[in-house]
């Protein structure tokens, strides 16, 4: 009888045991993540895409590079983290309406990019589409290009120190810190500039780095 009392208590004592180390388990496990960012975001990364490379590789986007002249177009104004990265496609019921997409083609000359973006990055800025568009007509009007990347009709070919240098000069203010250069195969790709909520350049956050060769020259393709 006594053996079985000792028995059951030490029976007790085992699932009292279990129960803490799960207990205590339990409160170290990590929170479930909030998944709908949409508003909280650190400063914006604007990226400005050099329309002949791209046109270069996607010749059937015939809405814009059915047509010649365009250099620098905007590909996106991107809600940024300062620890890198940034909220993407965050829950949203709204679209774009159709003045909205008409009036942002004369910046972004891609209806699908148009969607896109705003699926993608619009929809975490806490903004509405025809505000967020319009933040972003902003945004691309604030950032001078260099005179002699207006629409070049021959290929130039350019250091990145030479780029910066260019840029710079067309926009006091501006500095290495606040922007990354972007190439493919030889070829200037996309300009990123870091912007602050008030469209200002700002220094970037983390996770910002350079894709174009240091010191060899790189292709602007001509706009043609």
């Amino acid at each position: 009888m006594r053996l079985a009392v000792l028995f059951a208590a030490a029976l007790v004592a085992g699932s009292c045991t279990v129960a803490s180390a799960r207990q205590s388990h339990a409160s170290k496990a990590p929170k479930p993540q909030v998944t709908d960012a949409a508003g909280r975001y650190d400063y914006y990364v604007m990226a400005l895409s050099w329309s002949p490379t791209f046109c270069r590789t996607h010749p059937d986007e015939d809405e814009q590079c059915g047509h010649e002249g365009f250099g620098f177009v905007l590909h996106g104004l991107w809600p940024q983290y300062e620890g890198g990265g940034g909220p993407q496609r965050c829950r949203t019921d709204a679209t774009p309406d159709r003045r909205t997409v008409e009036a942002t083609l004369a910046f972004m000359p891609s209806r699908r990019l148009v969607n896109h973006e705003w699926h993608a990055h619009g929809s975490c800025s806490g903004l509405a589409p025809s505000a967020y568009f319009g933040l972003a007509d902003r945004a691309f009007a604030s950032v001078q290009v260099p005179p002699e990347l207006k629409a070049p009709s021959r290929d130039l070919s350019m250091r990145a120190a030479d780029l910066r240098a260019a840029l710079e000069r067309a926009n006091p203010g501006l500095a290495d810190d606040m922007l990354s250069l972007h190439c493919s195969q030889g070829e200037l790709v996309e300009v990123r500039v870091c912007l602050d909520k008030d469209l200002a350049p700002r220094r970037c956050g983390k996770r910002m780095r350079t894709g174009c060769p240091v010191s060899a020259p790189f292709t602007i393709p001509a706009s043609r």
